[in-house]
């Protein structure tokens, strides 16, 4: 199969994407112990960009310090000092074939080592309770400020959007639930109210880059957990997202413990093809409510012929994968030479426990290059 509208331009917002492949957000733990970036980070996403890849989201990126995911070797940008190497990083990666880069900012609320969350609440995991700090009114009006600066310090960069990490169970993804947020104040409540945080952070935004400036946001379609967000909230919520004038909206699901509290949770683990695209439903359920604005299909994508259907029945705008770039950074290069055979990433996982200390990096593909290399010294 020709895979033509896989490798045809769309846009997001007023900017160009040269073909339909998004690399999605990715942990990456490759910054220096400060948050920094460091060329070990240029580096792997100087691959993704010669691998021909459309637009690139990085790391989860910090907007503030009590917002950390961990304390050291995470992406920051909550001061102006963070903008050198966030420009030196743009500045590779414009140099490929028209390649577009977002960074994707997020507080990790309830799930970082400085435990926040909208209301009362205690995370539990691996065994042991962790009380998280409810946030004050002040709390989420300095959240949506530093939300705006970290885009402005982005824009000042050189990325050519940003995106705001609304799901799997992170801050801005506990007032969108129901299952955490229980304030009653504006910031709670019905759907609006928890949605009115996003349209707050949003307005900030642009208040700080104008108008033109592309804003994506991942969503959770479903949390998975009795008590949070359903495929029924999922729609009004991107309703109000859309209206606001969200430009593109990348839905996933679950996040932390609650993923493993559902036996309908999707498979994370694709060990079939009938296992890919585990949130296709997803965004067969939002996309009718998106207008003129994108939606990106996340979650098992490996079949390059299987996103290209969807692609021409306008299922969805765009295709975003992970894993697979962690083991093969020129898969649309590969895809695009001519050799339509699924992503090689078998979606073992194996590539979680090297976060710790990082960088991330796929066991299964260091073992075959190896492997390779011991045959071809034998050759020799």
């Amino acid at each position: 199969m020709e895979l033509k509208t896989l490798f045809s331009p769309k846009k997001i917002g007023n900017v160009e994407i040269k073909n339909r492949i998004i690399r999605s957000a990715t942990e990456m733990v490759a910054a220096d112990d400060d948050g920094y970036i460091t060329d070990e980070y240029i580096e792997i996403h100087k691959k993704l960009a010669e691998g021909g890849i459309g637009l690139i989201i990085t790391a989860v990126t910090a907007i503030d310090v009590e917002g950390k995911i961990q304390r050291k070797r995470q992406e920051c940008l909550f001061d102006d000092s963070f903008i050198a190497g966030n420009k030196k990083l743009c500045d590779v990666v414009h140099e490929y074939s028209d390649v577009k880069i977002a960074p994707q900012l997020n507080h990790a609320g309830r799930q970082g080592p400085n435990g926040v969350a909208p209301s009362p609440y205690t995370y539990e995991i691996l065994g042991k309770e962790k009380p998280c700090r409810p946030m004050t009114a002040d709390d989420i009006q300095k959240l949506i400020k530093d939300f705006g600066s970290a885009a402005r310090r982005a824009y000042e960069s050189g990325y050519d959007m940003v995106q705001l990490n609304g799901g799997h169970g992170w801050l801005l993804s506990n007032f969108l639930s129901g299952y955490i947020n229980k304030r009653t104040d504006e910031y709670g409540g019905s759907i609006e109210g928890r949605t009115k945080v996003l349209v707050d952070i949003y307005n900030e935004i642009r208040d700080q880059v104008g108008k033109n400036w592309p804003i994506l946001i991942k969503t959770n379609g479903q949390d998975f957990v009795e008590g949070g967000i359903t495929l029924d909230e999922a729609e009004e919520i991107t309703k109000i997202l859309v209206e606001t004038g969200y430009d593109a909206i990348e839905p996933s699901g679950g996040g932390g413990v609650t993923i493993f509290q559902d036996p309908s949770y999707p498979f994370v683990v694709v060990k079939s093809p009938d296992q890919e695209n585990y949130f296709l439903d997803t965004v067969k359920r939002l996309k009718p409510v998106m207008k003129d604005k994108a939606i990106i299909l996340m979650g098992g994508v490996r079949n390059p012929e299987i996103a290209e259907k969807l692609l021409q029945d306008d299922t969805t705008d765009f295709i975003s994968m992970s894993r697979p770039f962690i083991y093969e950074p020129d898969l649309p290069n590969r895809w695009k030479s001519g050799d339509t055979s699924p992503a090689l990433c078998t979606s073992c996982n194996k590539c979680l426990p090297t976060s710790r200390p990082g960088p991330v990096f796929c066991p299964i593909q260091r073992k075959a290059e190896k492997r390779k290399k011991r045959e071809e010294q034998k050759k020799a």
